[in-house]
């Protein structure tokens, strides 16, 4: 059985982290918040704000209590681009053009579940056949991975997802093949193996999602129904996705005010 996805996060970090020690001299019997924070700084000075909150945010859960301490905060990385109407179609073209039927079913599986319903990656990987409920008009998709909730799948999609469920063998809706699905680059692995032209969209669970998002931005859902679909905790999580829809809120105070706005 392969490691989690947060093991194998915590073990790469873990492991990065010593490397730097070694080299700076410095000890990592104890992850004393001195040695978190130069290897944060310095460690990780080429890279993004977001990578290096997010390095800081493992280091911090595998320290405890004891080495928490403030520290300079981050920047959220920005949402991957949403897919437009020309590239889904290009998406589309693809997916069926795949030589075995596992990987257009795979392809277009992918579609549907994350421009359809906007399931992150590794909720796509865990979907089953019984998650799908009900009939093409009120489509749903049960998720229970890291936030449970219910999905209304978009229209443009509650038919494809419905037919493809309907013809997937086994349980899992996506990549029929026995593998393991806690491996956290597996969706990822199962996009750069299709077969497209060097110049077409790449498909990306990421941008599926963010499409999803910010499909539902630009109709006007109310911000509080979009944090239940989306499964996103904190309304200010949002503005990574309303920079790419025209007339969304441009800060998190703005997003604040609307979703406060939506209460009786």
């Amino acid at each position: 059985m392969g490691l989690g996805r947060p093991a194998m996060r915590e073990r790469s970090v873990l492991a990065r982290l010593e490397h730097f020690c070694d080299e700076e001299g410095l000890p990592i019997a104890t992850l004393r918040h001195e040695v978190m924070a130069a290897f944060v700084d310095k460690g990780l000075s080429s890279r993004t704000p977001s990578t290096r909150g997010t390095y800081r945010s493992v280091l911090r859960q595998v320290a405890g209590p004891s080495g928490v301490r403030a520290g300079t905060p981050f920047s959220a990385s920005p949402a991957p681009a949403p897919y437009g109407s020309e590239e889904r179609s290009e998406l589309w073209a693809m997916a069926m053009a795949q030589p075995k039927p596992w990987r257009r079913h795979s392809a277009l599986m992918l579609m549907a579940l994350g421009i359809g319903a906007g399931l992150r990656s590794g909720e796509i990987t865990l979907a089953t056949t019984a998650d799908v409920v009900g009939r093409t008009g009120s489509l749903r998709v049960s998720v229970g991975d890291r936030v449970s909730r219910t999905v209304r799948v978009q229209p443009d999609y509650a038919a494809l997802l419905a037919a493809l469920a309907k013809r997937t063998e086994g349980t899992f809706l996506f990549h029929r093949p026995a593998v393991d699905r806690t491996y956290y680059n597996f969706v990822n692995d199962f996009c750069r193996q299709l077969v497209c032209d060097p110049a077409a969209p790449k498909l990306s669970a990421n941008r599926c999602r963010s499409s999803y998002i910010c499909d539902h931005l630009a109709a006007g859902t109310p911000l509080s129904v979009l944090l239940e679909l989306s499964g996103i905790k904190e309304v200010e999580s949002l503005l990574r996705y309303a920079r790419h829809v025209d007339g969304a809120p441009r800060s998190k105070a703005a997003l604040r005010h609307l979703l406060a706005s939506e209460c009786p």
